[in-house]
This record gives structure tokens, sequence and C-alpha cells, in this order.
């Protein structure tokens, strides 16, 4: 199966934010995003036991090392991947669940971050979810990929596989 797997940074996007979050309950593809709610933010903000987590170019970089090294492991092909400031992008195909490999590019992420000495151990880095899409169609899986490699803004650490 191929996935469009999209995991943020503990803190980066708040339901209320202006850039738009999606309820749990509710994140079906096209679902409409909230309305801004700036009280609804700083409500999120203030039940946060740390501050937000966001990466420097170095971390991006190991984070993006990570990713790789999880999909070599595990036998999974990696198609693309984009490490931004605040969140990581991946198109990946793998015989597993979604949530096990988004689980396992943020542990090996984690695991990396620290023994590059990045931040403290115990520092809270990843959001408590993601997204998880399954790309059905070889036209899906391209759409991702394009979207991931050329449609976030300026580059930041990005990888491109082989294009199906």
């Amino acid at each position: 199966m191929r996935y469009f797997i999209t995991f943020s940074c503990y803190g980066a996007r708040l339901h209320g934010d202006e850039l738009g979050s999606v309820e749990r309950r509710q994140n079906l593809f096209g679902s409409r995003t909230l309305e801004s709610d700036p009280l609804r933010v700083e409500a999120g903000l203030r039940r946060m036991e740390e501050c937000p987590y966001e990466m420097d170019g170095i971390s991006r970089v190991v984070v993006l090392e990570a990713v790789k090294e999880v999909c070599g492991y595990r036998g999974w092909s990696l198609l693309a991947a984009h490490v931004r400031s605040n969140h990581v992008h991946v198109v990946v195909e793998a015989e597993v669940a979604p949530e096990k490999v988004m689980s396992d590019f943020k542990v090996y992420a984690s695991r990396a971050l620290n023994l590059a000495g990045r931040e403290e151990v115990g520092r809270r880095r990843w959001a408590r979810h993601g997204s998880t899409r399954w790309l059905w169609r070889d036209q899906d899986v391209r759409d991702a990929i394009r979207y991931v490699v050329d449609e976030q803004g300026e580059p930041m650490a990005v990888f491109l596989g082989e294009v199906p």
C-alpha cells in the first residue's frame, strides 16, 4: 500500500489557528477546516506542557535521514519526503498500516535527534497523531509527490525517489 503521511511538530497547529485545522473525528479527505478562533488558540497554548517545537536546518536533515533509515530497515519504499520547520510530509509504500509507519517515523526521528544532541532527551517533538492518507491510484501517488516536493514553498530537507 502507498500512503501520504503528514505529522506536525508539537504545538505547530492548534485548533482555531488561522492556517486551519480539522477536528480529529472529522479528518476525512476534503474536510473543511475549522474557522479561525484566536481564543481557542490561546486556550490550546495554555494547556501545552512545553513550548511549541520547531526544527532548525540541522534538525530537519537529521529527521530526513531518520525517515530514510527506518524505510531501509523496514523494507519500505520511500517515494518522497519533505521535512519542514514544523511538520513532515512523506509518501511511502509499505505493507503495514499507515499508523505504524507514522509511529516508526516519529520514533526513529526522535532517537536520531536525541543522538545528535539537538535538544533534551525527553522533549516533546511531535503532535499526538497526524494524517495518514491511502493513495489508491498511481495518479494519487504522483499528485502527492508533486505536492510534497514542489508545493511546500522554499525547499528545506527534501528527498525524491523514483516516481511511479
